[in-house]
């Protein structure tokens, strides 16, 4: 089967407020389209070209634009950002937060098979058209929704509020010091969100003493023991990524480009309560995640220990502290261990969210998977700017959507 290379892509700056500024969609799609097709070396003349020769396709992420834009059909307007779209085979992908990760397994799978030599995956997600309890209840669809969102103020603060006292239960930790450790993820996230120009919270102040101050005025408890700063944010935001056969690169390209290593898909049970359940027997409290990078490793041939760097689905803090022994950077249960020790600090051995993650950099929710892809992306060409790491051979991403029931993982690298 063919390999699937990175071109290249971009994302909006995710401080930004579209609505704010009188920007529609349309808007943030030309922005990130353009800036990505600039990153890759591609244009749209070359777009139309391919077109004739079908041997192109895009893929569109979006969670529930239906409800924050009142706008379906999503795969066709990208016929309105730019008339090089007009014939080009596009859909919309849907899987909650990990919906534009269900488009880059569609593009890069089109690839694989010889079906097309490029494949442009666009993200995105418009949040800030609505006020954050509405925003709230819209969320709420990514669990399901009859029995764990409707009529529930701000649902999945609480479902993750229940995943970090799971935790606690399951592995019979001391509260404080997994409360303590929580606060140490946050105050990593937006620390290293400062380095990153596109980051939404990089001017935002945020310190270890703050995150642990949880129930007070300044940082209110959210769900259950969760509070604002285990959060991640509310946020308008595109990212595209351009991906490209082995013949297209050959053919136009005198450089050397990421390459896609290897993938895992699985889903859990829909309702948390379920996935407690039938966990209860496993040694991780995410099974399913864990066997998403399991076979995401056994794809690409790698481990653990080739992995240079991270991006995870930091939804909420308990998710990226579930995701440590996810990943096998620890055994299950011993994830603050990796905390404690800055294995996945910045300058650890092992960094989570160098960019910022959800927490820091934002979660515009339609967008986050192909903004994680990105990210490897970056850092593997030496792109990050400020917040380049020094090792970055591979790099591996899980996304999820609702409560971890979609699991997304990508790996990328080198090609060596």
């Amino acid at each position: 089967m063919e390999k699937v290379y990175i071109l290249g892509g971009a994302q909006t700056d995710f401080e930004r407020n579209w609505t704010k500024e009188g920007k529609n969609v349309i808007a943030l799609l030309k922005e990130a389209i353009t800036d990505g097709f600039e990153d890759a070396g591609i244009s749209f003349e070359d777009i139309q070209q391919l077109n004739k020769e079908n041997r192109v396709a895009s893929f569109v992420g979006n969670f529930i634009a239906e409800e924050y834009i009142e706008q379906g059909h999503l795969g066709a307007l990208l016929t309105e950002v730019h008339p090089a779209f007009y014939g080009v085979p596009s859909a919309r992908y849907e899987a909650a937060c990990a919906s534009s990760s269900v488009a880059l397994d569609a593009a890069i799978n089109k690839i694989k098979s010889g079906d097309y030599d490029v494949a442009v995956v666009v993200g995105w997600e418009l949040m800030k058209t609505v006020d954050s309890k509405t925003g709230g209840d819209i969320l709420g669809r990514a669990a399901y929704y009859e029995k764990e969102g409707r009529g529930i103020d701000f649902p999945f603060p609480k479902l993750f509020g229940k995943l970090a006292d799971e935790l606690m239960i399951k592995y019979q930790l001391d509260e404080q010091r997994f409360m303590d450790s929580l606060a140490t993820i946050s105050n990593k996230n937006y620390s290293n969100a400062k380095r990153n120009s596109k980051a939404q919270t990089r001017n935002w102040f945020m310190n270890l003493k703050q995150a642990q101050m949880r129930g007070t005025d300044t940082n209110p408890l959210v769900g259950g023991r969760l509070a604002v700063s285990d959060c991640s944010q509310v946020t308008d935001g595109a990212a595209v990524i351009v991906l490209a056969s082995e013949k297209f690169l050959k053919e136009n390209y005198d450089k050397t480009v990421p390459v896609v290593k290897g993938y895992g898909h699985r889903v859990a049970p829909m309702s948390f309560e379920k996935k407690m359940k039938d966990s209860s027997n496993s040694s991780y409290i995410l099974p399913w995640t864990r066997q998403a990078v399991v076979d995401a490793y056994n794809r690409s041939g790698l481990t653990v220990d080739d992995i240079d760097f991270f991006e995870t689905h930091d939804c909420f803090t308990s998710s990226e502290y579930a995701a440590i022994a996810s990943f096998g950077i620890t055994e299950p249960g011993k994830e603050f261990e990796a905390i404690e020790q800055g294995v996945i600090a910045f300058d650890g051995s092992k960094p989570i969210n160098p960019s910022g993650g959800l927490i820091g950099c934002g979660h515009p929710v339609g967008a986050s998977g192909a903004r994680m892809f990105l990210d490897l992306y970056k850092q593997i060409s030496g792109k990050a700017g400020g917040y380049q790491l020094k090792k970055t051979d591979n790099g591996i991403m899980l996304n999820i959507g609702g409560s971890a029931t979609t699991n997304y993982v990508f790996i990328v690298g080198n090609e060596k």
